[in-house]
Order: structure tokens, then C-alpha cells, then sequence
């Protein structure tokens, strides 16, 4: 079964991906080609999984017994390209 903890992870993962395709496939055809599909087609996927990933990461710091600087950290990777990956590395891989 899956616990909260691997939800975050399965979810830390997608929403790394789908952040990744939007920034370094999607938006760059979407101006360099003029072709605006694929930002539509990845952006509500991406959007879903970003709010999965806040709200899990808000739930997890609990109990994991995040200090706020902390679940600050987890929360601000999910704006940063890669950063969900450094995630996993860092934080999650320590509460293991």
C-alpha cells in the first residue's frame, strides 16, 4: 500500500518532470514554433501535481517533524527546476 510518505515520493517525481517538460520542451516550442498545445496539454497535469505536492508536503512535515525551515525548503523546491529531485536526495532519503 502506499503510505504518505510514497505518495510524496511518486508525486515529488512527476511534478519534477512535468515541471521540467513545461519549462525545457513546452515553452520554448511554444515560442520558438509559435505552437502554444503542448504548454496546454502539460500545464493543467503540472498544476494538479504541484498542488499534490504542497499539500502532501504540508502533511508529511508533521509527521516527519519538519522544523519550518525546513518544510520552507521542500515547499520553495517545487518552484525551482530540479528542485523536487534534490527533495528525494536530501530530505527524504535521510527519513527513510
Amino acid at each position: 500500500m502506499f503510505s504518505l510518505f510514497n505518495s510524496f515520493k511518486v508525486i515529488a517525481l512527476l511534478e519534477g518532470i512535468s515541471y521540467i517538460l513545461l519549462l525545457f520542451v513546452a515553452v520554448p516550442i511554444k515560442y520558438l514554433a509559435n505552437d502554444p498545445q503542448y504548454v496546454k496539454l502539460l500545464g493543467m497535469p503540472h498544476g494538479l501535481l504541484f498542488v499534490a505536492y504542497i499539500v502532501l508536503a504540508v502533511l508529511l512535515a508533521s509527521q516527519l517533524k519538519w522544523h519550518g525551515k525546513t518544510l520552507l525548503i521542500v515547499l520553495a523546491a517545487s518552484v525551482i527546476p530540479f528542485g523536487t529531485f534534490y527533495v528525494d536526495r536530501t530530505y527524504l532519503k535521510k527519513a527513510k
